[in-house]
């Protein structure tokens, strides 16, 4: 599913024009987005946590010539699903 069916599915099941689905959708993708640039932890009860870890400074290797190149450590957002959410997918 990509970006447009997601936003037309979504339209039906709420009951939302696909217009106004879109700029929810986008609302909720940018305020997102912000608080995680702030350091903010998002946890919505029977969803999940969206939250930015720290990666560390590690040895990679370039496939092209497997020459060892140095990666440097970054932070990167993740997103672990609630518990809830993992069982009323598993059923």
């Amino acid at each position: 599913m990509n970006k447009q069916q997601f936003i037309k599915a979504f339209a039906e099941e709420a009951n939302f024009t696909q217009k106004d689905a879109g700029i929810a959708f986008d609302a909720m993708a940018n305020v997102i987005a912000k608080a995680l640039q702030s350091g903010e932890k998002i946890q919505i009860a029977g969803f999940g946590t969206f939250e930015m870890k720290e990666r560390c400074a590690r040895e990679g290797i370039n496939p092209m010539t497997k020459e060892k190149v140095s990666i440097p450590a970054c932070k990167v957002p993740t997103f672990k699903f609630g518990s809830s959410f993992k069982d009323s997918v598993a059923e």
